[in-house]
Parts: structure tokens; sequence; C-alpha cells
């Protein structure tokens, strides 16, 4: 098997353990959790197909739904980043993604924050409109949706440093 598909099966079922065992059960004031699982998402390869992370993405987000019997919220947040991925991927590095060349490992991290910091609040604000789902409880999505943005995109920023490879 390629050494990037069996990369890509690691990083799917570490990031799933990680957020299933560890992430999940840190519930901070009784509403902000992190969902790390969505670096998966984040960094997926860009040269790879669009079909096939939508795809990845709903299994993605299938397997912690299961894990957390929530009905397919996880699922369908992170179908909806996946889509709009390639639209943030232009906003945040521009004509590195235009011409194929976006390297997570090698970008600078100005443009890796602003990439994660559009990508979470994103992904968020569907999750937790899809987990309330009343308008009327507006500022409790606004809410919510704010703090665990904050906490998760802390965690990932760490994370993408931590196990990022420096390729000069």
């Amino acid at each position: 098997m390629n050494n990037a598909i069996t990369g890509n099966i690691i990083r799917f079922i570490a990031l799933v353990l990680v957020q299933v065992i560890i992430f999940n059960n840190i519930n901070f004031l009784g509403y902000i959790n992190p969902y790390v699982y969505i670096l998966f998402i984040a960094f997926f390869p860009v040269k790879n197909n669009r079909l096939v992370l939508i795809l990845v993405s709903f299994i993605l987000g299938l397997s912690i739904d299961m894990f957390l019997d929530s009905g397919g919220i996880h699922a369908g947040a992170s179908v909806f980043i996946a889509y709009v991925r390639p639209l943030l991927l232009k906003s945040s590095f521009g004509m590195i993604y235009e011409h194929q060349t976006v390297r997570f490992g090698s970008v600078d991290f100005g443009s890796k924050l602003i990439y994660i910091s559009l990508l979470v609040p994103l992904h968020h604000i569907v999750l937790f409109s899809l987990e309330i789902f009343n308008i009327f409880n507006i500022l409790l999505i606004l809410e919510k949706t704010l703090f665990s943005s904050i906490f998760t995109i802390l965690l990932s920023i760490i994370i993408s440093v931590i196990f990022s490879r420096k390729t000069k």
C-alpha cells in the first residue's frame, strides 16, 4: 500500500480514538468541548480528489457519531467543512493553493493559523446548530461556538506544531 494512504489511515484512526477517548471527556464549564478530529479534514492532502475528501469526511464524522450516539451531526458538519475547504484554502494560502503546491508541514505559521481559525468556527456553527436545532437559542449556539472554537483552535495549533515535519 502507498505510504500516503497508510499515513492517512493511521492519522484517521488516531484522531478518532484520541477524540473519543480523551477529548470527548473534556467538558469545561458544561459546554466547552474540543473537536480536534477535524484536523484530519484540515490537513488532508490538497492534490487528492475533492469527492474522496467529502466521502472520507462523512465516514470520519459518522465514526464520531457512532461513538457519541449523536445522530449524524458530526457527519453533517464534517461534510460541510470538506465542501467549503477549497474556498478556505484559497483565502488562506492564495497562489500556493492555486498552483496546488500547499504542503502543510512547510507553510508559514500565520497562514496555517488563519486557515484553522476559519475552518474550526464554520465546523462548530454547523455542529451546534444541528445539535440545538432551535433558532430561539441562537445565543446559546453562538456562545458554544465561540468558546469551543477558541479551545479547539488552541489545541489544533499545539497539535499541528508538535506533529509537523519541517522540510527545508
